[in-house]
């Protein structure tokens, strides 16, 4: 049995969970969202309490502690939502955000255009910073890494699209002069 799937889930003010027969409907004031519910497992609500908890009737544990972290994220991202930032170091790099599409020019001979997709917010408070947001934590993590792939830190100069606080470990190159 799955120690953290056995954790009840603490439903916060405002947040309405639905459980039907195959999935569950979380609804929050950042927006809905459905999560495909495994057969083995069964999905209560305690109203009284606030609490949501995943009960597992067959052996499976790994899926028990999956469908407990499923069901945790999306109750904070209805609640809370979810930020990933980016920076962009190198010289001459820089992000625009214009009709739905991310215009990164990193280095390439064109600039790179990635269109936002549905139900994500992506800022950009200054050419060097990027902001995704969102209600479903997979969607933005996704589309960062997207963001991210399009120019990763290189280990020589540094220069790429790193998450922010990320640490790039550094080489030190050729060495002149060495006999």
């Amino acid at each position: 049995m799955s120690r953290l799937g056995a954790k009840a889930i603490d439903i916060p003010g405002g947040v309405q969970v639905a459980v039907a027969a195959d999935e569950v409907v979380v609804t929050g004031k950042l927006g809905k969202l459905a999560v495909k519910s495994h057969a083995g497992l069964a999905i209560e609500v305690d109203e009284t309490e606030k609490k949501l908890k995943v009960t597992n009737q067959k052996a499976h544990g790994a899926i028990h502690g999956l469908m407990r972290a499923l069901l945790a994220n999306a109750v904070k991202g209805v609640s809370d939502g979810f930020e990933k930032k980016l920076e962009l170091q190198g010289v001459g790099y820089q992000a625009s955000l214009a009709k739905g599409e991310l215009k990164l020019t990193v280095g390439f001979a064109n600039p790179v255009l990635l269109k936002v997709p549905e139900g994500l917010k992506c800022v950009v408070p200054d050419p060097t910073h990027i902001n995704v947001s969102g209600v479903d934590r997979q969607s933005v993590g996704q589309f960062a890494a997207t963001v991210r792939g399009v120019r990763p830190p290189e280990p020589y100069k540094g220069k790429g699209i790193r998450y922010v606080g990320e640490y790039v470990r550094r080489k030190a190159g050729k060495a002149f002069g060495a006999k």
